[in-house]
């Protein structure tokens, strides 16, 4: 086993270093303050080339893997915390299942823009009612001749203020008992504002990145923009819960990191009873307990990467670094608050902003205690409890 990363990726890793180098804490801590929209970085992402890091060439992408877009959304996150990660990721994970089940011309016409970033597309799966259970989803798509008709509710839908494409989920025809993921259509379709109303949900934190409840009212949608066959969209969408899995461990470890970063400094700094804080054992032995979890779900979390990649299964491994990365990270970041002491809870030492912004990773895009029932049937052995 090799656990170097190879020249390729740390050539990768420098040059995105230096793409970001100028989007600084006082620009993230502005974008939170203000919950201004970081258009000016996310331009930037997609100047570089770096929205398409894991999209065919022939679209101009840059073909790589599920590896180097966590090792890209670790750096990304580790610079600009969750605001940064959020107003990218829906770009780097959302059309997999668009390049895996879309016909020729779709992908021709859709990932271009996807990947240059003239496209901005936001994700609509959950329902007010039905939270993760996605067999239930009651938005409806309805055909008449050339288009379908979509009528219902999402929510926690990120970017749709700013979108101009959705990728949403809808019923085709009803529920069946026996079989509850048949009749479930995935489509890529305009976000017609005539026809999508979206109300931003005032949240904890990631201000800059908004978050929305989404009500769909006679949404025509042509036959076109149907992706692979009707009925089958369940399917598809498991096809990016993986990825997704793995890029939201991979923010949440970078969000740890950068608290861990801060935390030491602070230590090694700060000057109490004659002493530096962090020779006190009380200091020390959180922090290093803080650096070995992260390096353990480190390793998960490219495990997870390498298994996708080489098309092997990682729904088990890509949970449980989910799980982990989400725990640890909440555990670091409190704990970076506290070696700050007081000063900790003040906005200009922006860890109190990273313990908000983990809170995102803690809570989606699956429970904990749904990943824990999940690796309980699927790694152990033991019966479905869902």
């Amino acid at each position: 086993m090799d656990f170097f990363l190879t020249n390729e990726q740390n050539h990768l890793l420098n040059s995105l270093s230096s793409t970001i180098h100028g989007f600084d804490d006082k620009y993230w801590l502005d974008c939170d303050n203000t919950s201004k929209y970081p258009i000016e970085f996310v331009n930037t992402i997609a100047e570089g080339g770096w929205l398409g890091i894991a999209m065919p060439i022939e679209y101009g992408g840059s073909n790589l893997g599920v590896t180097e877009a966590a090792l890209m959304m670790m750096l990304i996150s580790e610079k600009g915390g969750m605001t940064a990660a959020s107003s990218i990721h829906m770009n780097i994970f959302g059309p997999s299942s668009i390049v895996k089940f879309a016909n020729e011309d779709q992908k021709k016409s859709w990932l271009p823009n996807i990947i240059n970033g003239k496209t901005k597309m936001c994700f609509a799966v959950t329902e007010p009612d039905t939270g993760l259970d996605t067999t239930r989803l009651k938005t409806k798509a309805e055909r008449n001749k050339n288009f379908y008709l979509i009528n219902g509710r999402k929510i926690w839908t990120s970017t749709a203020q700013i979108t101009n494409k959705i990728m949403i989920i809808a019923r085709t025809s009803e529920r069946e008992n026996n079989n509850p993921t048949k009749g479930l259509s995935l489509f890529y379709t305009d976000f017609n504002r005539d026809c999508i109303e979206a109300r931003v949900i005032n949240k904890m934190g990631r201000s800059a990145v908004d978050t929305n409840e989404l009500f769909i009212d006679n949404l025509k949608v042509p036959i076109g923009d149907l992706i692979g066959e009707e009925g089958k969209g369940f399917t598809y969408l498991i096809h990016s819960l993986n990825p997704e899995r793995i890029l939201v461990a991979a923010e949440a470890y970078g969000i740890a990191k950068n608290a861990l970063d801060r935390a030491v400094k602070y230590a090694n700094e700060r000057n109490v009873f004659d002493r530096i804080i962090g020779k006190n054992q009380s200091i020390q032995h959180p922090l290093a307990e803080a650096w070995a979890k992260l390096e353990s779900v480190k390793l998960l979390i490219l495990k997870a990467a390498y298994l996708y990649d080489h098309n092997k299964p990682c729904g088990v491994e890509a949970n449980a670094a989910k799980f982990l990365a989400a725990e640890y990270g909440m555990e670091i970041c409190k704990q970076a608050i506290a070696t700050h002491g007081g000063m900790g809870y003040a906005k200009e030492y922006h860890v109190e902003r990273l313990f908000r912004e983990m809170m995102i990773p803690y809570l989606a895009p699956v429970s904990q205690q749904l990943v824990l029932s999940y690796i309980a049937e699927k790694a152990l052995g033991l019966p479905k409890s869902y």
